[in-house]
C-alpha cells in the first residue's frame, strides 16, 4: 500500500492538471464537436494532447533545472509587462470559464432535478451550492488538500465517461477517419473553426503550463526526478486524450447519426436518454458535474497561484487579499442562472480565447529555453527548438480560426 500511495503521490499534479484541464469547457467543446462533425475533428484532440504532454515537459524541466517559475521567469528573463499581461488574459479567461462552468453545472442540475421534483429544482440554488462548496475548500488554503479532492473527483470522472463511451461510441472505422486531418465542409459557416480552436484552447491552455512550473515547484523534484515528472506529464496527456474522446464519440455515436445539433450542455440529459437509457445519462450527469466541479477548483485559486509566481512569493491561498479575490471570481459562478445567459456560447468563446495566449506562451519557453545562462548545459536542442516552432506556427493558425469563428458568432447575434 505504502508503493501505492508513493507512486499517486508521485502523479498528483498530473492529475491535478488532467481535472484543471478537463471541465466543462472541454465538455462543452467535445461533445458539441460530436454533435455537430461528428469524429472529424478527432485528430485536433489528438494533436492537442501530444502538445500539451511536449510543453508539460519542457515547463516542468525547465522548472526543476532553473528553480523558477514561469511567470517569475517571464518577468526577470524577458520583460515584466510580458508578464503582466499573461496575469490579466489568463484572469480574463478564468472569469469566463467559471461563468461558464457553472452555468453548465447548474443548467444540466435543474434538468435532472425534474425526473425528481415536478418543473425542477431552480438553477440559482445548484450554482448557488457549488460556489458555496469550493469556495469553503478554497478557504483551507491547501495545495495538497486541493490535490486529493481531485484525486477523487477525476477518478469518477474518467470512469463515468468512459462507460458512457463504451455503451455509446460509433463504429471503429468512424474514429479510424476522424485521425485524419481536415475541418469539416459547414458551406462556408466558420462555426467549425470557432469549436476546432476552443477544443484545442481548453487543452493546450497557456495557464496549465504556467500553472505546471509552480506544482512542479512545489513538489522539490530536482535532476533526479526528471524521469518521474516526463512520466507525469504523459500521464496527463494521455487522460485528456482518452476522456476527451470518449466524450466526443459518444455524442457522435448518438445526437450526430440522428443529425441533431447541440446548443445547450443540458440538452444531453434528455437527448440521450433514447439512446443511453435512464442509467446511462446518470452516468454522463454525474461525469458532467465532476469535471464542472474538478475544473472549478484550480479556476478559482489560479489568480493567487499566478500573483505568488508573479511576485515569486511561495504560495499562501490564506492571504486575505486573495480570499477576497477568490470569493469575486466565484461569485461570477452565478451569472448565467440569474441572467440567463447562454453558458455552452461562453465556454466555446472563453475556451476559443486560449488559443490566442498559445503563441505567446510557446515563444516564451522558447526563449527562455534557449537563454545559456538559464539552461547551462540543458539549453534546448535543435530537434526541440524545431518542434517548438512547428508549435508555434500551428498555434498561430488555432488563433486565425479562433478569430474568424469569434467574428462570426459576433456577425450572427
Amino acid at each position: 500500500m505504502s508503493k501505492f500511495r508513493k507512486a499517486l503521490k508521485s502523479f498528483l499534479p498530473g492529475i491535478f492538471l488532467f481535472g484543471f484541464t478537463v471541465g466543462t469547457g472541454s465538455v462543452t467543446a467535445m461533445a458539441k464537436s460530436g454533435a455537430d462533425y461528428g469524429m472529424s475533428l478527432l485528430w485536433a484532440v489528438f494533436l492537442s494532447c501530444i502538445i500539451t504532454i511536449f510543453l508539460l515537459n519542457l515547463f516542468g524541466k525547465f522548472t526543476i533545472v532553473t528553480n523558477e517559475t514561469a511567470l517569475a521567469s517571464i518577468r526577470k528573463h524577458i520583460h515584466p509587462s510580458v508578464a503582466l499581461f499573461f496575469l490579466i488574459a489568463l484572469t480574463a479567461n478564468v472569469c469566463g470559464s467559471v461563468i461558464g462552468v457553472m452555468g453548465i453545472i447548474s443548467d444540466v442540475c435543474f434538468e435532472w432535478s425534474k425526473n425528481i421534483v415536478e418543473g425542477g429544482i431552480p438553477a440559482i440554488y445548484f450554482a448557488g451550492f457549488f460556489v458555496s462548496l469550493v469556495y469553503i475548500i478554497f478557504l483551507q488554503g491547501n495545495t495538497k488538500l486541493f490535490e486529493q479532492i481531485l484525486a477523487v473527483i477525476v477518478g469518477i470522472m474518467a470512469i463515468c465517461f468512459l462507460i458512457n463511451f463504451i455503451m455509446l461510441a460509433p463504429p471503429i472505422h468512424v474514429l479510424a477517419n476522424g485521425m485524419i486531418p481536415n475541418i469539416p465542409d459547414t458551406g462556408g459557416d466558420k462555426n467549425a473553426f470557432l469549436v476546432a480552436a476552443s477544443m484545442v484552447g481548453t487543452t493546450v491552455f497557456s495557464g496549465l503550463f504556467i500553472l505546471r512550473t509552480t506544482l512542479v515547484k512545489e513538489m522539490n523534484w530536482t535532476m533526479t526526478d526528471l524521469n518521474t515528472q516526463r512520466k507525469d506529464a504523459l500521464l496527463s496527456g494521455f487522460l485528456i486524450f482518452l476522456v476527451s474522446a470518449s466524450i466526443m464519440a459518444a455524442a457522435a455515436g448518438t445526437l450526430n447519426v440522428k443529425g441533431v445539433s447541440l446548443t445547450k450542455v443540458s440538452e444531453l440529459i434528455t437527448l440521450l436518454e433514447p439512446f443511453a437509457g435512464q442509467l446511462g445519462v446518470a452516468i454522463f450527469g454525474i461525469g458532467l458535474i465532476a469535471a464542472g466541479i474538478s475544473s472549478q477548483f484550480p479556476n478559482v485559486a489560479l489568480l493567487p497561484w499566478l500573483l505568488d509566481d508573479y511576485h515569486q512569493r511561495k504560495p499562501n491561498m490564506k492571504r486575505l487579499d486573495y480570499r477576497v479575490f477568490a470569493l469575486v471570481i466565484s461569485l461570477l459562478g452565478l451569472v448565467v442562472p440569474i441572467f440567463h445567459a447562454k453558458p455552452i456560447v461562453i465556454m466555446v468563446v472563453s475556451q476559443a480565447f486560449g488559443a490566442l495566449l498559445l503563441p505567446l506562451t510557446v515563444a516564451c519557453i522558447f526563449i527562455l529555453g534557449n537563454k545559456t545562462s538559464l539552461m547551462k548545459s540543458h539549453k534546448f536542442t535543435i530537434p526541440i527548438n524545431f518542434i517548438l516552432i512547428g508549435i508555434f506556427i500551428f498555434s498561430l493558425i488555432m488563433s486565425y480560426m479562433s478569430i474568424s469563428g469569434i467574428v462570426n458568432i459576433l456577425q450572427s447575434l
